[in-house]
């Protein structure tokens, strides 16, 4: 995935009289960081405890509460994709806990129709599931075992290719749903509780070691997102960076707010998988909860600019926001920008209700389908829109040159289809 590098100029941003307000809106940036991440690792432990239990006794009852767990875990989570882009800590971080696409068959059994490994890939059904030792690299790997360990360490992005995903929510993702074969067809991927059983009743082969991957996996996604819930707390390096410097702390807001907007969600996630009407271009490829992703994604960013988050309790932490900042500057611009998050945030729940509705995202990237590509342009051109209108407040509150992330479907579409 493409990142355009950020050169920043800070000109004066104001008064002394407006730095403490502007202070007060990074403690509230950085307060709302904490309460997603943290809320992240309680529906984490929420999805660990259903995985155990999914293990030591696989029936579709158990591997079904594992998989309302997961989608659970989903909801938070998106909601902290805005903090990437601006804050290096994050940036540094996320491809642990959500990177995507994958080579599913690094990890386990695959359809025929996968293929096998490829010039850009030879580990693409490398199965480390069936197979306890494999060469990689040139060095020979005993995975008997398999641990946190050997996924963070040995086999995520082995080789240093970017497909090869082994950790994170999108490895848990397919050991719960297993491939979506349905291409453009309605239904997620369908794995059995089998595949997790023992002895004769064990379905795929190997149950034992997929059921070893699936909870270090999770474990492992879990201590990952531990350790950012703490980089926010009190004391912790991720808010202690953004209050530093009340300038840099005020662009890397309006950075993540812009990139997530324009090239990662409009163009990588939306506009790209489109174009290509791929339905392995969603996000959430395997639960088919890409609508949901997409959704939540925009409230992170609508929760940043107005300084509101509701918690997964029902709780709200808030304060002063970049929305008190514009509107002190621009009240007709503060005004555009909260009309532009509305109507995104309408499109992108069009998405979601007509995805609820059985009309899947698969089949909204169908080749043809005129509802399909005006619900996910919608979410798209009302993303860029409001992408716009953050370059424009970054000119009202006197600040030049931020690049937001760019997406060849978007800035140079020839090029996807080179």
């Amino acid at each position: 995935m493409k990142h355009v590098l950020l050169a920043t100029t800070i000109l004066g941003l104001g008064s002394a009289a407006m730095a403490g307000t502007r202070a007060e809106v990074l403690n509230t940036y950085a307060d709302i960081a904490a309460a997603g991440y943290q809320d992240s690792v309680t529906t984490a432990k929420a999805l660990q405890a259903a995985v155990n239990a999914l293990v030591a006794d696989p029936t579709e009852d158990t591997l079904a509460a594992a998989k309302e767990a997961w989608l659970a875990a989903r909801v938070p989570y998106q909601q902290t994709e805005v903090f990437r882009f601006g804050n290096a800590i994050v940036d540094d971080w996320e491809g642990k806990v959500n990177a995507w696409p994958l080579d599913e068959g690094l990890i386990d059994y695959v359809d025929g129709s996968y293929g096998g490994p490829s010039d850009e890939n030879e580990f693409a059904v490398l199965n480390v599931i069936a197979n306890p030792r494999f060469t990689l690299a040139g060095e020979e790997i005993d995975a008997t075992e398999i641990t946190p360990e050997l996924l963070s360490e040995t086999l995520h992005e082995a080789d240093g290719i970017e497909a090869n995903v082994a950790t994170g929510y999108h490895a848990v993702e397919f050991l719960l749903w297993g491939q979506d074969l349905n291409g453009h067809g309605p239904g997620a991927g369908a794995r059995p509780a089998t595949d997790f059983a023992t002895g004769d009743a064990c379905t795929g082969g190997n149950c034992d070691r997929r059921a070893d991957y699936l909870v270090a996996a999770t474990d492992l996604l879990l201590s990952d997102l531990e350790w950012m819930a703490a980089q926010w707390a009190e004391g912790g390096e991720g808010r202690a960076t953004i209050t530093a410097d009340e300038d840099k702390g005020i662009v890397a807001m309006l950075t993540g707010m812009g990139s997530l907007s324009y090239g990662e969600q409009a163009g990588e996630r939306m506009r790209l998988g489109l174009m290509l009407n791929d339905p392995e271009e969603e996000h959430d490829c395997f639960s088919d909860n890409t609508h949901n992703s997409h959704y939540y994604d925009g409230q992170g960013v609508r929760n940043v600019y107005l300084g509101r988050y509701t918690r997964i309790d029902g709780s709200d932490v808030g304060g002063a926001s970049l929305s008190d900042l514009v509107a002190a500057a621009d009240p007709a611009l503060n005004d555009e920008m909260i009309g532009k998050l509305d109507t995104t945030m309408a499109a992108l729940g069009a998405i979601k209700e007509a995805a609820e509705g059985g009309f899947a995202y698969d089949q909204m990237l169908e080749q043809g389908s005129e509802k399909g590509e005006a619900l996910v342009m919608g979410g798209v051109n009302g993303l860029i829109d409001q992408a716009k209108t953050i370059e424009r407040i970054v000119a009202a509150l006197g600040l030049e040159n931020i690049e937001f992330e760019g997406s060849d479907s978007l800035d140079n579409p020839g090029a996807v289809f080179q």
